[in-house]
């Protein structure tokens, strides 16, 4: 399937330069950014590493440290 995308200047340069840099052409850059950002539509924004983690074990309960609060001195909606 064919496409006509056109870019500003600086978009150009800047795409020429990076499939330069990578070696690969301007339509190979451009295919896999789509694809990407795609296939980022559908899974989850979270990595893997980030879903799977279940916390730290030895980390106090959040409810144990509210006694170590400070106050606000000021009520800022008052």
């Amino acid at each position: 399937m064919h496409f006509n995308v056109y870019f500003d200047d600086e978009t150009g340069h800047r795409l020429n330069a990076m499939a330069q840099k990578a070696g690969e052409s301007r339509n190979a850059l451009i295919r896999r950014a789509v694809r990407d950002m795609l296939d980022g539509q559908t899974r989850p924004k979270w990595p893997e590493s980030v879903l799977e983690h279940r916390g730290v074990e030895d980390f106090p309960d959040i409810t144990s440290l509210r006694s170590e609060l400070i106050p606000p001195t000021d009520d800022p909606l008052a």
